[in-house]
């Protein structure tokens, strides 16, 4: 197997990784500096079967650079080799030209991080890439595996470890010694022991197949691309920009094989559990062209806000977004109150993830970085300042500072999300119950530590009505888990738990180790 893996120029040259690239508190040089204000959504991921399949994925990836902006990566399969560059930063950093040129193939998956399991490190960046009894394999994974701690004991007692700390590269070694006579059923038999959120893309000498969890966590779709050839994305707002005018989204529990002639088969994985697709996918993380369970997010974040206007109203002279995720749900709440809805905060679109390490008091005062008030909207009104949600208060804290500067009379918040009490197992990383600042707290205290004249969320049964589907994951709103999850488990644990083994302790290493 031919694997063309690029790294940073301080570590060796290898798919696998080494002792060395592991870092704790602060990213090493040249790793872009995390911001944890707001929740993150785990990866984007895409497969394309097309001539300059790497380039159509290229961008596929751009049109889902908001799902992750740690890592990206390009797998591609050229005469059953695969040949692969990743590292870490956004795509636009990660490749050029000539990275591109070198993925030859009519065949790719690409993948962007953000880490729910495992650190930010190079080695951790996906897609994994294995030899295998069968021939080469590539994955990239959107999601995170709730029962990752016990599948890798198993893998162990099997004399198997891991290189990384990433319940990805799990799926990918258990995919590789699961038995079954073609790759559905070795991916219909796995998907019978995993339990969690993942859609996957998987690269094989038979081509690609893109796989989703029977609960249905996360979006995944399939298009046709017009001038010829297939591609899949974790929204359907990225096959558009690869080429789609056609899209189907592929439904829970499903195996879609494709290869170069086109789809070739569809399998349903015999997994009977009821649906629960992420509710924050229509509050926050989905881009708002994107279609999933056939609602625009658009449409469900303005109904959002309507419903918002109609449970919490505000005598106010302007409605106001923090751009950009809150723009529709304040458009929606304006229209609702007959507030009128203006910008009163600018966004710097270019600031992205800095790779210049901030001290502790500069990060403190980031958003003054990333929002400018507009003066002549703020001063001397009453305003309604729009937010998605509201996870550790971070943002929202200094913003609402920010206005008041700016000279408005009052600041009232509304949030078009219900409060998020519990944290997330299936794939967002919104920090642990201690972080989150609306734990045993009354919307008065939140205010007033926010600063905020008044606070009010949407309700549960608002946000349920607002998105219209059956079948809803509300587990950080209202701590009703539909699968069952380990409360203590953090992204650090599984990492944590392969260092040790890394370091020789004897009650966590594996027999035969590799």
């Amino acid at each position: 197997m031919n694997l063309d893996c690029e790294r940073f120029s301080h570590e060796p040259r290898h798919c696998g990784g080494s002792a060395n690239g592991w870092r704790s508190g602060k990213p090493r040089p040249g790793e872009p500096y995390p911001d944890d204000s707001q929740p993150r959504e785990s990866c984007g991921i895409v497969a394309v079967i097309a001539d300059e399949a790497a380039r159509v994925a290229f961008f596929g990836l751009f049109a889902l650079q908001h799902r992750g902006q740690e890592s990206a990566g390009i797998a591609t399969l050229d005469k059953g080799s695969i040949h692969m560059h990743k590292d870490v930063g956004l795509v636009s950093q990660v490749f050029r030209d000539q990275n591109l040129s070198a993925l030859a193939g009519s065949i790719a998956i690409g993948h962007t991080r953000y880490s729910t399991t495992g650190k930010s490190s190079a080695r951790n960046a996906q897609p994994f890439v294995i030899d295998t009894q069968y021939g080469p394999l590539a994955l990239g994974h959107n999601g995170n595996i709730a029962n990752a701690p016990a599948l890798r004991k198993t893998l162990l007692s099997r004399g198997l470890g891991l290189m990384t700390g990433s319940d990805s590269e799990l799926l990918a070694m258990m995919l590789a010694g699961t038995q079954g006579s073609d790759w559905i059923e070795r991916i219909e038999a796995a998907m019978k022991e995993w339990v969690g959120a993942y859609s996957l893309v998987i690269l094989t000498a038979e081509g690609v197949y893109a796989v989703r969890d029977p609960w249905g966590f996360r979006p995944l779709a399939w298009g046709r691309i017009d001038a010829g050839g297939f591609a899949v994305a974790s929204e359907t707002s990225a096959l558009r920009v690869m080429g789609c005018s056609f899209y189907e989204e592929i439904s829970p529990g499903e195996i879609l094989h494709f290869d170069t002639k086109g789809l070739v088969q569809r399998a349903r994985a015999d997994i009977d559990v009821s649906h629960a697709a992420c509710s924050f996918e229509y509050v926050y993380f989905s881009r708002p062209d994107s279609v999933w369970n056939g609602k625009n997010i658009h449409a469900v974040r303005r109904r959002l806000g309507e419903i918002l206007a109609e449970e919490a109203p505000a005598a106010a002279d302007i409605v106001i977004p923090v751009p950009d995720s809150s723009i529709a749900a304040a458009i929606g709440y304006a229209r609702q109150s007959g507030i009128p809805f203006g910008e009163g905060l600018v966004k710097n679109r270019y600031i992205g993830r800095t790779f210049i390490e901030p001290t502790k008091a500069l990060r403190r005062q980031g958003v003054a970085l990333k929002f400018s008030p507009l003066r002549e909207t703020l001063e001397g009104a009453r305003i309604v300042l729009v937010d998605d949600s509201i996870v550790r208060g971070t943002t929202t804290a200094p913003l609402v500072k920010l206005c008041r500067q700016a000279g408005a009379r009052e600041v009232h918040l509304r949030i078009a999300s219900p409060r998020i009490l519990h944290p997330c197992y299936m794939g967002v990383d919104m920090g642990t119950p201690n972080e989150l600042i609306a734990v045993g707290k009354g919307e008065d205290e939140i205010a007033r530590l926010l600063g905020a004249d008044s606070l009010a969320y949407l309700s549960i049964e608002g946000l349920s009505e607002a998105i219209g589907v059956k079948g809803l994951c509300r587990a950080c709103f209202d701590g009703q888990y539909p699968i069952p999850v380990d409360e203590g488990f953090t992204k650090e644990s599984f990492e944590t738990e392969r260092s040790a083994e890394a370091s020789g302790h004897p009650e966590t290493i594996g027999r035969g180790q590799v």
